[in-house]
């Protein structure tokens, strides 16, 4: 423990040390940053449908929803650790993520279950286009080890979409 009172001591910036050059570490930390926010917007627009759910296929898109949710939520942290580990910073707040995400919030008081799961549909394929575009920035600067993580949240996230298309189709 050293002597020196913390109000004089110098705080070290939060530089991971990468063998990627500052504009790589830019770049990438900033298209994760921007990642991580479409993801908890898309994590808690889930929940909310899953919450607010009803009809008669309830349990099945309830605990479908659920299973979504737990599978995107589980990409928040492996996305924030790759921009801290390629030496840049994240995500710090929710007014943070509001002011980055593209993904659009949903505050509709009542939303069909068919609505529901189409616009899920739709806001996945949305977060498919920006992992590849987070993808394509990595290419860029040979981040091979995100770009691989990234290649499957894009499987993941086609699932995703997958179901929730054929869940919401008409049987017309």
């Amino acid at each position: 423990m050293t002597d020196i009172p913390a109000k004089t001591r110098q705080i070290a910036p939060l530089r991971t040390p990468t063998d990627l050059g500052a504009d790589a570490t830019r770049d990438i930390a900033a298209a994760l940053t921007t990642l991580l926010a479409d993801v908890f917007a898309l994590y808690l627009k889930t929940k909310n449908f899953h919450w607010h759910l009803s009809g008669p296929h309830f349990r099945d898109y309830h605990l479908m929803l659920d299973e979504q949710g737990e599978q995107i939520f589980a990409m928040t942290d492996d996305i924030a650790e790759r921009a801290r580990k390629v030496g840049g910073t994240t995500l710090r707040s929710i007014g943070h993520i509001a002011r980055l995400q593209r993904i659009a919030d949903n505050d509709a008081e009542y939303v069909t279950a068919q609505d529901m799961l189409a616009e899920l549909a739709q806001d996945n394929q949305q977060l498919t286009a920006a992992l590849r575009s987070t993808h394509a920035v990595c290419d860029e600067y040979n981040d091979v080890a995100t770009a691989s993580v990234l290649e499957n949240w894009i499987d993941q996230t086609e699932r995703r979409t997958w179901f929730l298309y054929e869940s919401s189709r008409s049987n017309h």
